[in-house]
């Protein structure tokens, strides 16, 4: 059974994804920016294996 929570969870998990592969797609890519939202996207997955 899914909650609104976990899909909540899933739904940023897969924003922060997106935001990621667009950074990196960039001529000149944010470094600081990817890996800060990397690290987002591990707590939410974290997150999410805990549920």
């Amino acid at each position: 059974m899914q909650t609104s929570h976990h899909a909540a969870l899933e739904t940023k998990h897969a924003g922060l994804d997106r935001r990621i592969e667009e950074e990196s797609h960039r001529p000149m890519p944010d470094t600081q920016l990817i890996a800060t939202l990397k690290k987002q996207k591990l707590k939410l997955k974290e997150e999410l294996a805990s549920l």
